[in-house]
């Protein structure tokens, strides 16, 4: 039996919210195996969406948005230059430091799994009624700019837009 929902609004969104995660997990699932990146750990794809939105950035700007330790990014980073899904080069403005950019093939994995995941999330949102699918939009447009500024990506980024079609 499912837990009976919490009754104040941010509660009741989050629990929503956290269910969604789940479903969009299986869905993202099926078909991954399909795409360039093949099973990729979801830390390394966080990783190359954040490298995505700040292009050049340093590894203390990716842990920060990651919200993890520097040497544990520093060995993530390792693995997805491995994969040649990611290079680092020097950095233009510091001698000690590297930029972070994504490889062609870590381009094309990125825009594969963007990809299959609007396939799959498509599929379900043409079950549902127009004027739900609208408030669902609005609602997940305002979330991504709460979310994009808790974990230091403010700016509009040009890989996100905000469109209905886009999202899906």
């Amino acid at each position: 039996m499912p837990p009976t929902l919490p009754s104040s609004g941010a509660a009741r969104a989050a629990h929503a919210a956290g269910t969604v995660a789940e479903l969009l997990e299986v869905l993202w699932g099926r078909g991954q195996d399909g795409t360039i990146l093949g099973s990729l750990p979801p830390s390394q794809l966080r990783a190359l969406i954040v490298i995505e939105e700040r292009e050049g950035a340093n590894l203390r700007t990716l842990s920060d948005a990651l919200g993890s330790r520097a040497p544990a990014v520093s060995r993530l980073c390792d693995r997805l230059e491995a994969a040649g899904l990611l290079e680092r080069t020097p950095s233009t403005t510091s001698g000690r430091e590297v930029e972070l950019r994504l490889t062609n093939r870590g381009r094309t994995a990125l825009n594969d799994v963007r990809a299959m995941r609007r396939h799959e999330v498509t599929a379900v949102l043409q079950t549902m009624p127009t004027a739900q699918l609208a408030a669902l939009a609005e609602g997940l447009e305002a979330f991504q700019d709460a979310a994009r500024s808790r974990i230091g990506l403010d700016e509009p980024s040009a890989a996100t837009p905000h469109a209905a079609a886009d999202t899906a």
